[in-house]
C-alpha cells in the first residue's frame, strides 16, 4: 500500500509541473546574487519567485557528490588556501576527480569579486556536497512556508572526457540517484544533461524523472577549441552530444526517447522552434536569461520557463 501512495503521489506532483505555465529557474542558484552552487545561493533563491533550483554536479576522487559547474577548481572563481588566488592558466591541474571532498573543502568559492557579477554577495564559502544542498533547502523551503522546490540537476559529463574530469555515465548517474532516492524527491527532480548517454540511463533505469536536453550550436571550430584541453581523445568523442546544426530534429537523433524539456541556449530559440517542440510533447527552458527585456521576447515565442542568473527578472 505504502509504494501505491509513493507512486500515486509522484505522478500527482510530476503532473503538476507539466501542468504550470511557467518555470522560473535560478541558474546556480541565482549567480548574479550570490556565490554560484552554494547552500547560500540556494536558499536565497527560494526567498525569490523560483519554481525550480538549478544546479550543477561533479564526482569528487573518493566519490562524493557535490555542487560544480566546472570539472576543476576556477581559476576566476577560487581563492586557495593560503588566500592567494589559482593562476589563470593552471585550473585543469585542480581537477575535482583528481581531487578528495576534504582538500576541496579548504579552497573558498566566494570571497573573489567578480567584475561579471557586481551585485554578488561575497562570502567564505565551500562546494557543497549534493546531500547537504538537498536537506538544507528542504529544511528552509518548510522555514518559509513555501512549496518545496523543483531542482533542475546537470549531469557535468561528456563522452570526451570520461575517467579524465568525472566517471563513466552509468557510475555518475548511480552515484546522484542513490542521494536522489535517499532523499525521497525523485518527483521534484528533472535531469538535465547535453550528454545523452546520461539522459538514456535515467530513461531505462528511473523512466518517471523528468529529463531535459541541454542544447547548444557546436561547430568545427568549437570542437577544435575542446580537442586543445585532451591528448589522444578522438575527434569523434567529441561529436557524440547535439550541437544543432540540424535543428531540433537533429538534436532529437541523439536520443531514443522524448525527453520533457528541450532546453537550449537562448539566442537558439525562435517561434518555430517552440512550435516544433511542442509538437513533440516537449517543453522548451531555454538558458541563460538574465534579463526582464529578453524575458519577455521569449515569453511572447511561447517558452515554458527559463533558467536564469538573476531571480529577480522573476519579479
Amino acid at each position: 500500500m505504502k509504494n501505491v501512495f509513493l507512486t500515486g503521489a509522484f505522478l500527482v506532483l510530476t503532473q503538476w509541473y507539466s501542468s504550470q505555465t511557467f518555470d522560473n529557474q535560478a541558474h546556480r542558484g541565482g549567480k548574479s546574487l550570490y556565490p554560484e552552487n552554494t547552500i547560500p545561493a540556494m536558499k536565497n533563491a527560494l526567498k525569490m519567485n523560483v519554481t525550480t533550483l538549478e544546479m550543477d554536479l561533479a564526482i569528487t576522487k573518493d566519490k562524493k557528490v557535490i555542487l560544480s559547474h566546472d570539472a576543476f577548481l576556477s581559476p576566476e572563481l577560487i581563492t586557495k588556501p593560503d588566500g592567494t588566488y589559482i593562476p589563470k592558466d593552471s585550473g585543469f591541474y585542480y581537477k575535482i576527480y583528481d581531487m578528495s571532498y576534504a582538500k576541496i573543502q579548504t579552497f573558498d568559492v566566494g570571497s573573489k569579486k567578480l567584475d561579471r557579477y557586481p551585485d554578488q554577495k561575497k562570502m567564505k564559502v565551500q562546494k557543497p556536497l549534493f546531500a547537504d544542498v538537498v536537506d538544507a533547502c528542504e529544511a528552509y523551503s518548510r522555514e518559509l512556508k513555501r512549496p518545496l522546490p523543483f531542482y533542475n540537476i546537470e549531469t557535468k559529463t561528456r563522452p570526451f572526457s570520461d575517467n579524465i574530469f568525472h566517471p563513466e555515465p552509468k557510475e555518475f548517474v548511480d552515484l546522484m540517484m542513490k542521494i536522489i532516492v535517499k532523499k525521497g524527491i525523485q518527483d521534484r527532480v528533472i535531469i538535465q544533461s547535453f550528454d545523452p548517454r546520461t539522459l538514456e540511463i535515467i530513461h531505462k533505469e528511473y523512466p518517471k524523472i523528468m529529463t531535459a536536453l541541454l542544447v547548444e550550436k557546436v561547430d568545427d571550430k568549437k570542437i577544435a577549441q575542446q580537442q586543445t584541453h585532451f591528448e589522444n581523445i578522438p575527434v569523434e568523442k567529441f561529436k557524440q552530444y547535439p550541437n544543432h546544426l540540424n535543428g531540433v530534429a537533429g538534436d532529437m537523433k541523439f536520443l531514443s526517447f522524448t525527453p520533457t524539456i528541450y532546453s537550449p541556449e537562448h539566442t537558439l530559440v525562435t517561434s518555430k522552434l517552440v512550435q516544433e517542440c511542442h509538437a513533440l510533447g516537449m517543453k522548451v527552458i531555454p538558458w541563460t536569461v538574465n534579463t526582464k527585456e529578453r524575458l519577455k521576447e521569449l515569453k511572447e515565442m511561447g517558452i515554458d520557463g527559463v533558467i536564469s542568473d538573476d531571480p529577480r527578472i522573476f519579479e
